[in-house]
């Protein structure tokens, strides 16, 4: 049996859930922070799986570049939400709620705790604030944004986006394509911005959300990012997204890393300025994901080295 300290008094895990709550640990952070390594600390402290929230971990395929947890790891907790899907398959934030919440609705008749980690705000914010259901657009209309993209290039949906919808254009991954044509359609077919559908009504759970937020200052985080493009070419990302070309227009392949190496087989730039660019893209995603995160109240910061200090909270969370 796990024994836990909370304040000054010693009791045991089992008797912290005497009330049968049942707690979903969030573990949020930008990309590189550390948020695979300290969810295994807390699954493993916790006895619990861990559910991804990554947008890019769901590939198959897609290993080195999406950092998935290691084999080693996968073998010591139970992860769910990882490696399911081909390449070509298109995946979003509505499904990802639905899947997730039958999921923890099971999950949750049997187990008191659940780990949820990942840097992709959106999915997380679909499982614990819900989703609106988006209008369909018109197929015209997104041949035409389609259009405008290939002809006019992305900086022009860039700034068609800021115009039409400022508030998601903060948020966003920018180098994603397909993500701003889905918003630009919608915004031209009903005439409103595409934030305006994502639900701001409070959600009825079955399970209290904690809310934890990794950070790093920005220097520490950067070095960290940039070591570890490096440590992904080492293991082989290049030839990892070389085996990967037949998708090359696929959403999945729309990330950062699979998207400037496929430039650099298209011949478009050598492979030194390809890293260079990866390594600059994952700061600016990396921003982006603190600018999400930041803006969500929710969220308690925590260095990710100060393991002790996340516990000891998430223990007065579990007596409360």
């Amino acid at each position: 049996m796990c024994i836990l300290k909370a304040t000054n008094l010693t009791i045991t895990f089992l008797e912290g859930l005497k009330t049968g709550k049942k707690i979903l640990i969030i573990i949020a952070g930008p990309t590189a922070v550390g948020k695979t390594s300290c969810a295994m600390a807390v699954a493993i402290k916790y006895h619990c799986d861990i559910i991804s929230a990554d947008s890019r971990q769901i590939y198959r395929e897609m290993t080195i570049g999406t950092a998935k947890p290691s084999l080693s790891e996968l073998a010591l907790v139970k992860h769910h939400f990882v490696d399911f899907l081909p390449p070509d398959a298109h995946y979003n934030a509505g499904k990802f709620e639905k899947e997730v919440t039958d999921f923890l609705e099971d999950y949750f008749c049997h187990h008191d705790v659940c780990v949820m980690t990942g840097g992709t705000g959106l999915y997380i914010n679909a499982v614990i604030d819900g989703l609106d259901h988006f209008p369909e657009v018109p197929w015209e209309i997104q041949e035409k944004v389609k259009i405008m993209w290939k002809e006019q290039g992305i900086t022009f949906l860039q700034e068609q986006l800021k115009s039409f919808d400022p508030e998601y254009y903060c948020k966003v991954d920018l180098q994603n394509p397909h993500r701003l044509i889905r918003a630009i359609s919608v915004s031209l077919s009903t005439g409103q911005a595409y934030s305006s559908f994502l639900n701001k009504a409070k959600k009825t759970l079955p399970f209290e959300p904690v809310f934890i937020l990794l950070q790093r200052d920005r220097h520490e985080l950067y070095q960290r990012i940039d070591q570890r493009v490096d440590q992904m070419i080492d293991h082989g990302l290049v030839n990892e997204v070389r085996a990967l070309q037949a998708f090359r227009h696929c959403q999945s392949m729309q990330t950062v890393g699979y998207r400037e190496l496929s430039d650099h087989f298209e011949v478009l730039v050598t492979l030194e300025s390809a890293i260079d660019k990866i390594k600059q893209n994952s700061r600016r995603y990396a921003k982006r994901q603190l600018t999400w995160f930041n803006n969500d109240g929710r969220y308690t910061h925590f260095h990710p080295d100060h393991f002790k200090e996340i516990t000891d909270w998430i223990d007065k969370k579990l007596q409360t």
